[in-house]
């Protein structure tokens, strides 16, 4: 039997050995630390060499503070810079080869666009007068700074302190440049950061003469030109070399404010705005007093080009469409017959401007978009601003904003085609989706309604109930696109309720699906496209898609129906005309930025959108006031002298009889309440007392026994 004492014995050089590891890792750990130790007292005595105190201490914490907060800024510019840098990816120096001339609907020349033929001028071809006016208006110290010119930042804020009001601008001819290369003239603070970092990436990407090149041969100069050139043979018929200085000064002075200042529209002003460039000139010591003087007594004669304003946002439109419709590889030299009306396009300019001139103090709100749409599907006028001169930012074709209510009828058109009618009742109380609490715009509770009353009242509980228990939100974005809005959509519960962004051309082109007999696929701006040969390229009566249906007849005449009582019983009885049926829908966004009316009439369909270019909100305007104002004055002068068309699916203008006296009812009552409103403001003429007095006079008089008529004068002197 083997010894108890044995297992132990063959153990006990394992036991050695790992004691051996044990003491060998605790005299490691033991050593490292005691280095370590070593080490930092060596370096922490090392380190109070440079241990400082006073005033030195406190310079070094500053130091250090600004370092961390310059890494930090360092990081935020990236951030920043990298927005403004992707956008010059693209190959941003080309203009395209195409050359167009622009024909309206009756086959008169209303512009061109692109190349039209002229080649830049080298800017060491132009006349020094010519470059010394443009810098000393524009950038008197361009060859001294590096895209931002901090000094006459510094000086026309302190000239605009000193003046209260903005009589200089800050920003230089590199900062110009950017924005007409990259940008648009939206007010943001977004936009003025991206215009910094791109100025600094074009002085750091080309040379100044190249900036300046670029800088005479894109920017406006008014009448429909683009570009120095251009300008110069449109109001004086030369070339930019054969230029004398009062002509040079002329041309200078239209790169701020092209459309105040254009000569063919107010020649006094431009000569008056020359004058000031001249004195620029001696100001800036690149001319004296007496090297201007012939200028300033022979002002610039103009060619008689008449006073047709060009325009510019429907050209603007109608090049791209240009471009995207002309055959590729096929010639680029074209003339395009398009559909644009001149007299509904001064029509629609002169609305938008005088109810902005006359209500836009009041209603806080400065700018507007405008697109009119005939019924055949043929873009009558786009108004992209009030200003072409001062913003070529189209904000009917390239804006998008909020629709708010006017996208209810996108949700009620998908409705109709999922079985329900105008009389289908919903309940328009509170609701909630997930974490979302939409109100009404009154804030309370509208009960069980019809779906008629829901549109024409603009419940927003009711939309937004059909759409979370009934169709969901990929129908009416579905329904929505094969309308024709082309506008990327949101696939979010908050969009029944308008909060994707839209432009006008969308929504004049959605709506005129309604005035169409529920077909899509027919809005064009250019009819025609041929060679200055006459060889036609392209006829969009031929090489157009055919229309299609998108509305079946009962839920376009259910539309119809509803939107027809909008202005009658509704939130757009301001668009309202007279003897003309008229249907639509407002829309208001969140803190008033944004109003809307979009409506149709058989003949036409319109968008009007109101707002301001930062966003900022307006004095509590809805879609129903000056949008409604706007469209309804514009609308006035279209139909005028016109065949009148039915609205598909309308045999009453006012619906149906009920809605009908509805109407009357809701004009009594409107009539009543504007009498009683009236005598309330009325001042009083009498007193109380002298009133009771006269009161009780007429009961006298009507009571008195009527007297005997006198005699005639012949018994009279008989007697």
């Amino acid at each position: 039997m083997a010894s108890p004492l044995e297992p132990r014995k063959r153990r006990g050089p394992i036991a050695a050995r790992l004691l051996a590891v044990d003491a060998w890792i605790d005299s490691s750990v033991y050593e490292i630390g005691f280095r370590a130790r070593q080490f930092w007292e060596a370096a922490t005595i090392f380190s109070r060499r440079f241990r400082v105190g006073g005033w030195r201490r406190g310079l070094i914490e500053l130091l250090s503070e600004g370092f961390t907060l310059g890494a930090g800024g360092i990081v935020v510019l990236l951030a920043l810079a990298l927005p403004a840098f992707q956008i010059t990816a693209g190959d941003w120096r080309t203009q395209g080869d195409f050359a167009v001339t622009f024909l309206d609907r009756y086959g008169n020349e209303i512009g061109q666009r692109g190349i039209i033929q002229r080649d830049s001028v080298p800017v060491d071809e132009m006349p020094d007068h010519v470059i010394k006016a443009v810098l000393a208006t524009e950038d008197r110290r361009f060859f001294d700074h590096y895209g931002i010119d901090v000094l006459g930042l510094s000086r026309a804020i302190f000239e605009n302190v000193r003046a209260n009001s903005v009589v200089q601008g800050g920003s230089s001819i590199t900062q110009q440049l950017a924005k007409n290369l990259f940008l648009t003239n939206e007010r943001t603070f977004e936009r003025k950061i991206k215009e910094a970092f791109l100025s600094l990436w074009l002085e750091a990407n080309l040379s100044k003469k190249e900036i300046l090149q670029l800088y005479l041969d894109r920017a406006y100069m008014g009448g429909g030109t683009f570009g120095i050139e251009a300008a110069a043979d449109f109001y004086f018929g030369k070339s930019v070399k054969d230029l004398n200085l009062a002509e040079a000064a002329m041309l200078a002075g239209l790169f701020k404010a092209p459309t105040k200042y254009a000569p063919h529209i107010n020649l006094p002003a431009a000569r008056a705005r020359a004058n000031v460039v001249l004195s620029n000139l001696v100001d800036s010591g690149f001319m004296t007093e007496g090297q201007v003087l012939q200028a300033r007594l022979h002002p610039a004669e103009i060619v008689d080009r008449g006073e047709q304003k060009s325009p510019d946002y429907y050209l603007d439109w109608a090049f791209d469409e240009v471009k995207k419709i002309a055959a590729k590889g096929g010639p680029h030299s074209l003339v395009a017959h398009t559909t644009f009306d001149a007299n509904i396009q001064k029509a629609a300019e002169e609305s938008m401007e005088f109810h902005l001139r006359q209500f836009g103090k009041e209603y806080n709100v400065t700018e507007g978009a405008i697109v009119v749409i005939e019924t055949n599907g043929a873009v009558r006028a786009i108004v992209g601003g009030r200003d072409y001169g001062a913003s070529q930012f189209n904000r009917a074709t390239k804006a998008l904003r909020q629709t708010g209510s006017s996208f209810k009828p996108y949700v009620y058109a998908t409705a109709m085609e999922h079985g329900f009618t105008p009389d289908s009742v919903v309940s328009g109380g509170p609701i909630s989706w997930g974490s979302w609490s939409p109100h009404n715009y009154n804030g309370g509770s509208a009960g069980r309604v019809t779906l008629i009353t829901a549109m024409a009242k603009s419940i927003n509980t009711v939309p937004v109930r059909l759409a979370k228990d009934y169709l969901g939100i990929k129908p009416i974005k579905a329904m929505a696109e094969a309308m024709g809005v082309e506008s990327p959509l949101e696939s979010h519960k908050t969009m029944v309720l308008g909060t994707s962004g839209m432009t006008v051309m969308d929504q004049a082109t959605g709506y005129s699906v309604f005035a169409q007999n529920g077909f899509a696929g027919t809005r064009h701006g250019v009819s025609q496209l041929f060679t200055r040969t006459g060889e036609v390229v392209y006829d969009f009566a031929k090489d157009a898609p055919p229309p299609h249906r998108v509305l079946s007849e009962q839920a376009l005449k259910y539309m119809n129906t509803m939107l027809a009582a909008v202005p009658v019983i509704g939130t757009a009885r301001r668009a309202a005309l007279p003897n003309i049926v008229v249907a639509g829908k407002t829309g208001t966004t969140q803190s008033y930025r944004d109003a809307w009316f979009v409506g149709f009439t058989g003949n036409y369909a319109a968008a009007v959108w109101l707002g301001n270019d930062d966003f900022t909100a307006t004095n509590k305007m809805t879609g129903g006031t000056l949008p409604a104002m706007v469209w309804q004055r514009l609308m006035l002068y279209a139909h005028q002298h016109i065949d009148l068309k039915p609205i598909p699916g309308l045999d009453h203008p006012f619906v149906d009889a009920e809605i009908a006296a509805k109407a009357e009812d809701a004009e009594k009552k409107n009539a009543e309440q504007a009498a009683a409103d009236a005598a309330a403001e009325r001042p009083p003429v009498l007193s109380s007392r002298t009133t009771q007095t006269l009161k009780e006079l007429t009961r006298l008089f009507q009571g008195a026994p009527v007297l005997d008529a006198p005699a005639a004068p012949e018994t009279l002197s008989a007697l």
